[in-house]
């Protein structure tokens, strides 16, 4: 296979790309899977991009998931009476939940709970970090706080509360809603804001389920409350996704690096994807090339073993969002090529969880020994395929299926390439009738070695039993 790259690109999209035309740039340039952000935007323009997504898919004939990103319970700063205003350093300003026009004096913070939850020696951070205040007291409905690092402030800006136990619902009024929208219009997965624990997972799934349609789940981790239930949390959902925004302002900087690399082996061990997010080529947004440390944040996301790398504002506002994709998969295949796969077929802490996560390890030892050109494999959820990934093999990973929804699904799964069948029949005459279309659409060439998996029979959920060595 041609150009292959393992790693998978998500872009968000925004004013930047608003027309068939660039979505069908951004996904020719590299793009593996749309993000909508439903912090911003209305209903009409979300659907306008389902709608977009889906058109130059067909026009590329690539199957592009959708990746509906709840806004979740985001504590915001109320109106100011003018703005902006500046906070010193060294001066005291108090924060209200009430609904008032703030000042320098006296700040609307919207969130209820703010005098409950917070209390005399606590961190608020406002404008994702940028000013920095210490709570004095709680005096009834105000918090006096001294300004640690001032700024310039306005309305609306973000408020981090590190280390709070916050009393908001994981799923907000506004969440459900756009949830609603988003599985009636047809998302492949939804992303779920400030998760903190397993019932946060497990509340949006049975809301899925009363809405009448469930999606994979990616769980974001951005709080500390998140990375303390972090097994819990990898366990029941579907794919994580490090969110080094907000985490980076919950926590140290300097931390931030060493928990990507932790969140990432632990997604890497349990064979969930993950996707590395935020400021990978923010200087895009505003430039044609990034700098050095972006192209090395990118590389080092690929060695951890992320199975996606995110783009936000450089594809979303930003004035290069083709070049940005451009960019991020050149410097991907230039890593993937001097990487040396395999290692993680032999990692110790990869355990067995079941036959299938067999089947798949054995299969990545097969094409290692028997040196073949890829692993074929012939799934109806795409499970086996998320197992043989698990193991980073060094060939691609062609998951063969009857279902349209697991190719698009596939399409955030590292090393794998998803593929609609178009011939099913019995066992054998279906592994026949695949290998001629891998043949005839040149994925594969005449006597090229595969390894093959599959179930029988074929396209039960959970029945993958087979493995065998085959040639086109």
């Amino acid at each position: 296979m041609k150009n292959f790259r393992r790693t998978k690109i998500v872009c968000t999209l925004g004013p930047a790309v608003s027309t068939l035309e660039k979505v069908v740039e951004l996904i020719n340039a590299g793009m593996d899977a749309a993000r909508l952000n439903f912090s911003h935007g209305d209903y009409e323009e979300h659907l306008k991009f389902i709608k977009l997504v889906n058109e130059a898919s067909k026009i590329t004939g690539k199957f592009i998931p959708i990746i509906q990103d709840l806004q979740g319970p985001k504590i915001r700063v109320g109106k100011l009476k003018t703005e902006p205003i500046e906070l010193k350093t060294g001066n005291f300003v108090f924060l209200t939940s009430e609904s008032i026009d703030g000042d320098n004096e006296t700040i609307p913070i919207q969130y209820e709970y703010l005098t409950d939850d917070v209390k005399a020696g606590d961190t608020i951070l406002l404008d994702d970090g940028m000013i920095e205040l210490k709570v004095i007291s709680v005096e009834g409905k105000k918090v006096k706080c001294e300004i640690v690092d001032g700024g310039i402030l306005k309305s609306h800006k973000g408020v981090n509360l590190p280390g709070v136990e916050l009393q908001v619902p994981s799923l907000t009024e506004k969440d459900i809603e756009d949830l609603k929208f988003g599985l009636e219009n047809g998302v492949n997965y939804v992303a779920l804001s400030f998760v903190r624990k397993r019932e946060d997972i497990i509340n949006l799934r049975r809301k899925m389920e009363d809405l009448g349609r469930v999606v994979p789940i990616i769980a974001k981790i951005e709080r500390i409350e998140a990375v303390k239930s972090i097994d819990d949390i990898i366990e029941l959902a579907d794919a994580i996704m490090v969110a080094r925004g907000d985490l980076g302002v919950e926590l140290p900087t300097e931390e931030v690096p060493v928990l990507q690399k932790m969140l990432i082996k632990k997604a890497n061990i349990a064979g969930k994807p993950v996707i590395t997010a935020t400021q990978m080529l923010e200087s895009m947004v505003s430039n044609p090339r990034p700098t050095r440390a972006e192209a090395t944040d990118v590389a080092n996301a690929v060695l951890d073993g992320t199975d996606a790398v995110m783009l936000s504002s450089e594809t979303s506002v930003g004035e290069f969002p083709i070049e940005a994709v451009k960019v991020m998969n050149r410097i991907i295949q230039a890593i993937e090529t001097q990487y040396n796969f395999y290692g993680p077929v032999f990692d110790s802490n990869l355990k067995l969880r079941d036959e299938v996560d067999a089947i798949g390890r054995a299969a990545c030892l097969l094409a290692q020994q028997l040196n073949a050109k890829a692993i074929v494999t012939i799934t109806h959820t795409g499970a086996t395929a998320k197992s043989i990934a698990k193991y980073r093999p060094a060939v691609p990973i062609i998951a063969l299926t009857d279902n349209d929804e697991v190719v698009k699904l596939l399409n955030l799964v590292w090393g794998v390439t998803g593929i609609k069948l178009k011939e099913i029949s019995e066992t054998d005459k279906t592994i026949e009738n695949a290998k001629i279309q891998l043949r005839e659409s040149g994925i594969l060439e005449s006597g090229d070695l595969i390894i093959m998996t599959a179930g029988i029979p074929l396209f039960q959920r959970g029945s993958t039993n087979m493995i065998k060595v085959e040639r086109i």
